[in-house]
């Protein structure tokens, strides 16, 4: 227990030590420039810095004509197959899509029927948890944040594993297979057990049911009364295989790469990667997106008046409205600039789960901004490639149609990512490169050291 007299000196030393800490820490920002460095490993013109290679997944948004970049309407691969052909291909035969797509991803082709079926039947071993982990790891150790209990459950495993150390592929598959099954678990119960605990709620633990795939089991386990519908249970399958992979590039996928080219186990570097996705740059724009439309729909009177939709994009634009960063949330992206395929196959299903729900006029709404923004930036920013409506841009909006607490909207992302994370590692551990160590350049001028009487 802190006393008031150890608080107010605490207080007190904060102050001048971050002072200190932020004055030491700034750099010139001309230098950055003087001295070439790509910030955020991105060249001015927006394209990546080439770090790598991969057979995984490809992010395709422009091609090159006579040196110049043209935007096209954006792909996204996964072993070569197009997202929209995946997606089409489960979608008509009336099935899940997820367990399929994580076998795509960590082993190069679409599994046939057996093969699908042994996998599947792997992954609902793997989906409970060991025993007494309920109660040591998540109900005795409730925490605040949903994401940091998935971390530190995934640093836990390691302590259940008889053999956590070996890198060799079988057992890092075994590793990371076990981690894609049980995840979603975890995440369900830690949510679970923050609003028992936090909320005084009911504590409601159902466990996974062998049969059913990752997207039913989630919501079955969610739910008081394990009820869901087959469109509900469709599109948080769709969410899980969109999110699945997003190439080698994306912050949390290269940070997987980044630890697992040290040799580490795979509990460490999926803990990691869970840091870096947490991140509200990275996993949590969704949460921004559903929070812009709550502030949207409370100083928008009119939903059909595009010209009052406008003028408040525009005061959002220019630091007036909702959390005045400045931000459009779910507009734009780093890569796709004509159109983010994710976003595509999730707004076409979204909007039937929006009829289904009674939900059109927000269906419409979502839909008269997303056409309405990318005119609003034009008109403040130059651009220097196109904008268009992201993934996360439809993701809140379909997860708060299936009644997913906004607590559980990053672990999502996170359940479906494992198998993307766990697909790089394999490929960085197989193709045994280097340890991953960029350079930075000391700008820091140098001087002699005085001693303490002196300072």
């Amino acid at each position: 227990m802190k006393s008031d007299n150890f608080i107010e000196f605490e207080g007190k030393m904060l102050d001048e030590l971050s002072d200190l800490a932020s004055k030491s820490s700034r750099i010139d920002p001309e230098l950055f420039t003087k001295y070439e460095v790509k910030r955020g490993l991105r060249d001015l013109d927006g394209k990546g810095v080439l770090v790598g290679l991969t057979e995984i997944g490809e992010v395709h948004s422009y091609i090159i004509d006579e040196n110049e970049i043209i935007p096209v309407p954006g792909r996204l691969i996964y072993r070569g197959i197009d997202i929209f052909d995946l997606v089409d291909g489960f979608i008509a035969d009336g099935r899940f899509g997820f367990e399929e797509t994580a076998y795509l991803l960590l082993f190069g082709d679409l599994p046939n029927k057996e093969q699908l079926n042994d996998f599947e039947k792997l992954l609902s071993f793997y989906r409970n948890l060991p025993e007494a982990f309920l109660n040591d790891m998540i109900l005795k150790l409730p925490g605040k944040n949903i994401m940091n209990m998935l971390a530190r459950s995934v640093l836990a495993y390691y302590s259940y594993d008889d053999n956590p150390d070996d890198t060799s592929v079988k057992n890092v598959l075994r590793q990371c297979i076990h981690l894609i099954a049980c995840m979603p678990t975890i995440a369900v119960y830690a949510y679970q057990a923050i609003s028992h605990y936090y909320r005084k709620k009911s504590l409601v633990i159902h466990s996974p049911k062998p049969e059913l795939s990752t997207a039913e089991n989630i919501l079955r386990m969610l739910r008081p009364d394990k009820k869901y519908s087959k469109l509900e249970a469709t599109l948080l399958d769709l969410a899980l295989v969109l999110h699945a992979e997003h190439g080698g590039g994306n912050n949390s996928t290269f940070v997987t790469h980044v630890v697992t080219s040290t040799g580490t186990d795979t509990y460490s570097a999926i803990a990691a990667a869970l840091g870096s996705l947490k991140g509200p740059k990275h996993g949590g724009a969704n949460i921004k997106v559903c929070e812009m439309f709550e502030d949207l729909k409370q100083n928008v009177k009119d939903w059909n008046d595009d010209e009052e939709i406008q003028n408040y994009l525009m005061k959002v634009l220019n630091k007036e409205a909702f959390d005045r960063a400045g931000l459009i949330y779910g507009i734009g992206h780093a890569v796709y600039s004509i159109s983010d395929p994710r976003c595509v196959l999730l707004k076409e299903q979204a909007e039937k789960l929006a009829k289904e729900k009674g939900l059109e006029a927000e269906f419409a709404l979502y839909d008269k901004v997303e056409n309405l923004a990318p005119q609003v930036i034009s008109k403040v920013r130059k651009i220097y490639k196109g904008v268009s409506a992201n993934v996360d841009f439809y993701s809140g909006f379909v997860y708060e149609m299936l009644g997913l607490p906004r607590e559980l909207y990053t672990p999502i992302f996170a359940i479906s990512r494992m198998t993307g994370w766990a697909a790089h590692r394999i490929e960085e551990i197989v193709n045994a490169g280097k340890i991953i160590r960029p350079a930075y350049k000391s700008v820091a001028k140098r001087r002699e050291y005085v001693s303490i009487e002196k300072r």
